[in-house]
Formats: structure tokens, C-alpha cells, sequence
């Protein structure tokens, strides 16, 4: 666990989510869109630390229960 600007906890580290995803846009688009499922009742799939939806968000791709698949075509 690292410490931010605030002396608060930043869980989880990003070091370790980095590893689930291909670039950090992916990864606040995944964190994004799952935290915004949550927001309208979408059950927890983890039993997680934080009590915010973007906290959730990040710990469920931390334990790979949320993953994303790379379109092909790419937007024209």
C-alpha cells in the first residue's frame, strides 16, 4: 500500500492492477464503467475494502472478476 498526496491509503496499488490490463486508459475505462454498474445496483462480485463505488470497481478487476476484450476494429 502506498500513501497519497493526503496521507491516504491508495489500495489497490496501481503497480498491481497495471498487471490485469494492457494501459492505464483501459484500466479508468474498466474502473469507470464497472463503478457506474454499481452506482445502479449491479451486486458486488468481491467482498470489497472500500465502501465507494470506484474502490469496488478496482478491487474487482484486482481479483479478475471484471475484464475487458479488446475490440478488433478500432473507431473511424
Amino acid at each position: 500500500m502506498r500513501k497519497g498526496n493526503e496521507g491516504l491509503l491508495i489500495q489497490p496499488s496501481l503497480d498491481s492492477l497495471m498487471k490485469k490490463v494492457d494501459s492505464k486508459y483501459t484500466l479508468v475505462v474498466m474502473a469507470a464503467k464497472r463503478a457506474r454498474a454499481l452506482v445502479e445496483d449491479s451486486p458486488r462480485l468481491v467482498k470489497a475494502k472500500s465502501p465507494k463505488p470506484v474502490g469496488i470497481a478496482l478491487e474487482e478487476i484486482l481479483k479478475g472478476r471484471v475484464n475487458f476484450q479488446r475490440a478488433k476494429a478500432g473507431i473511424k
